[in-house]
């Protein structure tokens, strides 16, 4: 014979519920409520003060402490809601994830799927935060953004190749684009030089480099041996925006890093210029 679960005793709270309510309050609250107690205490244990003075001076604390908090709380809603409504699309997409992550929680709570949600949205602010700084990163078989600038381009592309052995990128889906976009460019009247960065140029490269010369890029070659810490594959347009090439070992392309903030596009301008004059 089975033991009949023991019924709950009306309003008695949840284990926990103490250690929720603590851990979810302001410490305006937290603090003002701790100290009216302790006042309240102090004043009737010395004697400064008769019992229901004590206790008025307490409440008297506590009351001001809540209308601070609830001031502080009013406070960052309304930045918040600022915040949410300087953009046009923002709201919508902050209603849509509040609203998804209220339903995980409170149908699978403390499991595999609301750790994912947390690990999801911890991805989407840290990309977010890039995105802030003015930089974007694709996969290495993403070039949209390389190509579109290219496109865009107006006065002059100042870039680096590094090519480690063989110019295979070249011959890739992104890098044969790339190359139609070069040459479009120089239709426009866009002045392109391109620094390539070699150990030994084999007879593929010096194809390679010839036949941009003979479509009117301006090919400077530097010897990667004379700095061995150069592997670098940069694209700079118009002196505004900017892109490099994160290698892997091997020296293939694992991501894209689009830039357009002055301080990264003026870094990867002067790493050209540095490479221009030592290799002419």
């Amino acid at each position: 014979m089975t033991n009949s679960p023991r019924p709950r005793r009306p309003g008695r709270r949840p284990q926990g519920s103490l250690t929720h309510l603590i851990t979810h309050s302001d410490p305006i609250a937290l603090v003002g409520i701790s100290l009216a107690l302790v006042v309240s205490v102090c004043l009737d244990v010395t004697g400064a003060a008769s019992g229901v003075e004590s206790l008025l001076a307490g409440l008297m604390l506590t009351i001001l402490s809540l209308v601070l908090d609830a001031s502080a709380r009013a406070e960052r809603r309304f930045q918040l809601r600022q915040l949410v409504q300087t953009t046009d699309w923002l709201a919508g997409s902050v209603t849509s994830v509040a609203a998804a992550t209220q339903r995980i929680v409170g149908q699978y709570p403390g499991g595999a799927i609301e750790d994912e949600a947390r690990q999801r949205l911890r991805r989407l602010v840290e990309e977010f935060d890039d995105l802030s700084r003015g930089r974007i990163e694709r996969p290495g078989d993403d070039g949209e953004h390389l190509l579109a600038a290219t496109r865009a381009c107006r006065e002059r592309l100042e870039a680096v190749t590094n090519v480690a052995d063989e110019p295979t990128w070249w011959r890739g889906d992104v890098g044969t684009a790339y190359w139609q976009a070069n040459l479009d460019a120089l239709a426009r009247g866009v002045r392109i030089t391109r620094v390539f960065l070699t150990d030994q140029p084999s007879s593929e490269l010096e194809e390679l480099m010839e036949r941009q010369r003979q479509a009117g890029v301006e090919v400077i070659v530097k010897r990667r041996d004379q700095d061995p810490g150069l592997h670098v594959n940069i694209v700079v347009w118009d002196g505004r925006q900017a892109w490099e090439a994160r290698m892997n070992a091997h020296g293939e392309t694992v991501a894209h890093l689009f830039m357009v903030n002055e301080q990264d596009v003026s870094r990867r301008r002067e790493l050209f210029r540095r490479l221009v004059l030592a290799g002419r």
